[in-house]
């Protein structure tokens, strides 16, 4: 042969003798069947799913969580010179005028949780969910913002948290993805396609994005002429192909691509059965809030009940409606009468069922607001020092209000939660070891929280 012709794949395929041949065919030989088969973490979790309630956008935790009574005295008056040293903003000035909470807040349930008039909903289930007061991260704009939520990165390129999760968990449903994604709001996500991407991972370990109506996922459908018998024995054709190939190569993006044709097989009937919310019982569709046939996030939260019952490991749920430079008032409204409801009937649903104790539900945008003015009298920049999250079941002390931000909302004073840390108190739920969850790409050991984050202990039941 030519020295010219000779190749690195050539190699691996004719000259399968040499010791790295025989460790890949052994491993090959112990590997399950499916990329996605379940898999036991590094100890006994108290999550076995997630659902992630992403309020893209950045919500105002000064208008829905965070009472400020020094910041309705403050109203109108310029912030402490000493509070803005080294201070970034996204857009405005920092030496803006302060703008007092633009609603009244009251304590609710045993536990005392104070929240505001625009969360009528969450109030009656607040003794059952965690509040965190003291989240901070590392990026003040929206897309490197979500990104660094969701991955760990404000750069492009790293697995997402829902990713990571599959990746260590697998799934339990063999008929529906192991990781699915919904979008509602004015439009999708900043950060994109990112947001539940499997970076260097995998490709099958990827988010699944499910429309609200129509096709859950476009083509699900045979075109006309092609019936179910026909489908089956190409599929079987192409099968067989592509593990030959696989069997040659070991490239795991085969395995994902023979997963994806028998997900979508299997899919074309389980998938419409998942999508009829008209089955639902009168009384769940309206504590959800839910018009069956009419796409909402009130819908999707009703979707990803009905999808971890039936096995699948992540639902992320992206509402993209939240960026109030101005018209706080009124948009925020209207978020909080699109989104309360279904989040506390969520809560309720599953605890109702049995649940909530090994679901983990996670609420939260990317950042939260500043307390100086944008816009007139009536909106607030993007601010990363301090914001508010909450989480329910899956092993989260419920009735918790965990950190506190300064008197003005400003700054994080108390038991300060980076995304980082959030990230490992999560797969920690799931039954890992953040530090020890890796995947070796380009010569090192990459993980979900980088080389940062420490377990949220304060958060556990």
């Amino acid at each position: 042969m030519n020295p010219k012709e000779i190749s690195r794949r050539w190699f691996f395929e004719q000259c399968g003798i040499g010791m790295g041949a025989m460790a890949f065919n052994q491993l090959m030989a112990a590997a399950p069947v499916s990329p996605l088969a379940p898999r036991k973490p590094h100890f006994a979790p108290k999550a076995k799913n997630v659902i992630f309630l992403f309020m893209a956008g950045a919500p105002s935790h000064l208008e829905m969580f965070d009472n400020k009574p020094q910041l309705a005295k403050f109203d109108g008056t310029l912030p402490p010179p000493e509070l803005l040293k080294g201070y970034r903003a996204a857009f405005i000035n920092p030496n803006s005028k302060l703008l007092g909470p633009k609603f009244k807040f009251a304590k609710y349930g045993q536990s005392g949780a104070e929240l505001s008039e625009l969360l009528p909903h969450l109030s009656k289930v607040v003794d059952d969910i965690a509040i965190v007061k003291s989240m901070v991260t590392d990026a003040f704009n929206h897309a490197p913002g979500q990104i660094m939520m969701n991955t760990g990165s404000t750069q492009f390129g790293r697995p997402s948290l829902g990713a990571w999760a599959t990746y260590g968990l697998g799934s339990e449903s063999k008929d529906l993805p192991a990781f699915v994604v919904f979008s509602s709001g004015k439009k999708g996500p900043s950060g994109g396609n990112s947001c539940w991407g499997s970076g260097f991972l995998p490709t099958v370990y990827q988010g699944v994005q499910f429309r609200g109506s129509g096709d859950p996922v476009l083509y699900l459908s045979n075109p006309p002429g092609v019936d179910a018998q026909l489908q089956r024995e190409s599929l079987d054709a192409i099968r067989g192909m592509n593990e030959v190939h696989l069997t040659k190569t070991g490239d795991p993006e085969i395995a994902t691509r023979i997963n994806s044709f028998e997900m979508a097989f299997r899919m074309q009937s389980s998938a419409p059965e998942l999508m009829d919310l008209a089955k639902e019982p009168k009384h769940i569709l309206e504590s959800y809030g839910v018009e069956p046939g009419k796409p909402s996030f009130a819908a999707n939260c009703l979707l990803a009940r009905r999808l971890v019952e039936r096995g699948t490991r992540f639902v992320q749920l992206f509402h993209e409606a939240w960026d109030q430079h101005g018209n706080l008032v009124k948009d925020i409204k209207i978020n909080c009468k699109d989104t309360d409801q279904a989040c506390a009937a969520l809560i309720a649903d599953l605890k109702q069922r049995g649940m909530l104790k090994d679901t983990l539900v996670v609420w939260g945008g990317e950042f939260g607001r500043t307390p100086m003015v944008q816009g007139g009298s009536d909106g607030r920049d993007h601010h990363p020092n301090a914001f508010t999250m909450w989480m329910a079941g899956g092993g989260v002390k419920p009735g918790l209000t965990l950190g506190e931000s300064d008197e003005l909302g400003f700054n994080v004073v108390k038991n300060k939660v980076h995304v980082h840390d959030l990230n490992a108190t999560i797969l920690h739920l799931l039954g890992f070891d953040h530090l020890k969850l890796t995947y070796r790409f380009q010569g090192r050991d990459y993980r979900l929280t980088d080389v940062h984050g420490e377990l949220v202990k304060e958060l556990l039941a």
